[in-house]
């Protein structure tokens, strides 16, 4: 994996990586003379953590079109950033509403990553400015396989809206959290309420492992 958009890649992603590694390096060539985002060490953030920790898959669509939003990780921004996005902002109001949970001063969710959740958007890459700009450009088949491989070891699924429940079928249907997305057109039609922090949390200690401190 000496290409740089590996830079930073955990190596027990190595198996899972080899038979896709040149569709991802052919993928980001076909968008690289765009003005993509996030940075090409931030693409695959999400494996950046060891692939056996992975407890809890969220699984989101494509990054924030704001170059200044987009880390990486799906609906995570860097710890400067304010306001929150939307999205964010919902996200963090029912998990508020789920826990009791007090609010973080920032809206970076690596501190999840860092526990064993694994933050993934389908699409990897977008153009700066433009949302849904690379959703043909194969990430999707990518991110497919790089999800399967998480929920093959019995990872919950958080799955928001229809483009993540599109990878119900990938997970155990047991450990699946469906839905509405949590964008301001549709939290309010069944993503408010839906509770996904301490379901994510009730199955993994079903299970006997150690739930994620959201």
């Amino acid at each position: 994996m000496t290409h740089p958009i590996f830079q930073g890649v955990d190596p027990s992603w190595q198996p899972t990586l080899d038979p896709i590694q040149d569709s991802i390096i052919h993928t980001f060539e076909s968008i690289s003379s765009s003005d993509y985002i996030p940075a090409i060490d931030r693409i695959l953030a999400p494996l950046h953590y060891p692939l056996e920790k992975v407890r809890v898959v969220i699984v989101g669509q494509d990054p924030y079109p704001n170059p200044d939003y987009a880390d990486g990780f799906a609906f995570s921004v860097r710890k400067e950033v304010q306001p929150f996005p939307a999205s964010l902002t919902n996200i963090l109001k029912e998990l508020e509403s789920d826990l009791g949970t007090t609010l973080p001063d920032n809206g970076n969710l690596e501190r999840w990553s860092a526990q064993g959740v694994m933050l993934i958007n389908r699409t990897l890459t977008t153009t700066a400015g433009q949302s849904h700009a690379h959703q043909r450009s194969g990430w999707l088949e990518i991110t497919a396989v790089l999800i399967g491989a998480v929920a093959a070891r019995g990872s919950v699924g958080i799955l928001w809206g229809g483009n993540a429940h599109q990878l119900a079928d990938l997970f155990e249907p047991s450990l699946v959290i469906k839905s509405a997305h949590p964008s301001p057109l549709s939290a309010y039609r069944g993503f408010f309420g839906s509770r996904p922090f301490s379901r994510a949390n009730s199955l993994l200690e079903e299970r006997g492992i150690t739930p994620i401190q959201w």
